[in-house]
């Protein structure tokens, strides 16, 4: 009788303690285990982390390091950090946090547009993903990447289409790069490669004279227009005149890419520069701006007409007077800088 009473004593108590012990595991795998209080908190987890490094991310986000730690120990997932951007939602439990943070690498919407340089571009990409900036730059001049792709360094900027883009946070240099390439080749469909060969360009040369319209003006509706004006000077020989291409040749010769330029002076047309299309008849060696899809899609379908020349409209301001002859364009242009005199502007 006093063996059964011992028995049942020790059945009792492995009862009590595996009833303990069960509880303890439910509350460390099942229970909530988050401290914030916004309904997302977000974890860029970097390539190559140590699980060291993983705690320190994860500590101010969850209530319970221990038991996040127990419980990520079981399941093996500190023998395999994966890097990215994870999501991890108030109330979610230690269970729910390791499987996101397995599994759940959650992609960023990416978008750029009006890059005046690969300089900054990847200052532009390196504040949305992991790659920095010197090593974006380092894979966009790539010259072997370049020349097996059939660009140049002055010309590699219009490989980069501005859209908005799906990339994971993790994104290397050279995936980006290469990824950018694809969207290119996508863009440059034969429909639009047909286009460029009827108006007697190449893609890059398209490039290089949307990025001329877009920097001469910002109505998507005008730019049509304003490439017409283009196309009628390069087909028939005649320079361009663009001061967008002067302001460019300026900063490239001064190093001095933060200046602000609002008027181009008689003196600024002898700089020899081959992005001065006041000297030179030719297309610049490469796009002045980046070009986005409305300029490049306004010079491949650009306006059929007879303008030759055009200023700005101080009567209708974001747009421009167009002119068949010199004497009109000199009359418009009169009108112009009589106000741009008022104005103030020297420079």
């Amino acid at each position: 009788m006093y063996i059964k009473k011992i028995l049942l004593a020790i059945v009792l108590i492995g009862l009590v303690a595996g009833g303990i012990f069960a509880y303890y595991v439910y509350q460390a795998v099942f229970s909530p285990n988050t401290k914030f209080e916004t309904d997302t908190q977000t974890i860029y987890v970097p390539t190559e982390a140590t699980y060291t490094e993983l705690i320190e991310l994860i500590t101010p986000v969850v209530n319970d390091i221990y038991s996040f730690d127990r419980i990520a120990r079981r399941k093996g997932y500190i023998k395999n950090i994966k890097a990215g951007r994870f999501i991890i939602k108030k109330g979610l439990n230690n269970n729910d946090i390791i499987n996101v943070l397995r599994s759940k690498n959650t992609p960023i919407q990416l978008s750029f547009n009006n890059q005046e340089r690969l300089e900054n571009l990847a200052g532009r990409i390196a504040s949305e993903i992991e790659a920095d900036s010197i090593s974006l730059l380092t894979v966009f001049k790539d010259v072997s990447f370049l020349e097996t792709n059939k660009f140049s360094l002055e010309s590699a900027l219009s490989m980069y289409v501005p859209n908005k883009y799906e990339f994971f946070w993790n994104t290397s240099a050279e995936q980006f790069r290469d990824r950018m390439l694809k969207e290119y080749n996508r863009f440059w469909n034969d429909k639009r490669k047909l286009k460029a060969k009827e108006i007697g360009l190449t893609p890059n040369q398209v490039a290089i004279v949307a990025s001329i319209v877009q920097k001469e003006t910002a109505k998507v509706d005008e730019r049509p227009r304003v490439a017409g004006v283009y196309m009628n000077r390069y087909n028939n020989g005649w320079k361009l005149d663009a001061d967008p291409t002067v302001i460019y040749a300026i900063k490239k010769h001064r190093n001095d890419w933060d200046t602000v330029i609002k008027r181009v002076l008689y003196k600024d047309l002898e700089l020899d520069s081959p992005y001065n299309t006041y000297k030179y008849a030719t297309l610049p060696p490469g796009p002045i701006s980046m070009p986005d899809i409305s300029s490049i899609d306004a010079v491949l379908n650009y306006e059929k007409h007879e303008y030759y020349f055009f200023v700005a409209n101080v009567e209708n301001m974001g747009y421009h007077k167009f002119a068949k002859t010199l004497g009109q364009h000199n009359r418009n242009k009169k009108q112009y800088i009589d106000w741009i005199s008022k104005q103030g502007i020297k420079r």
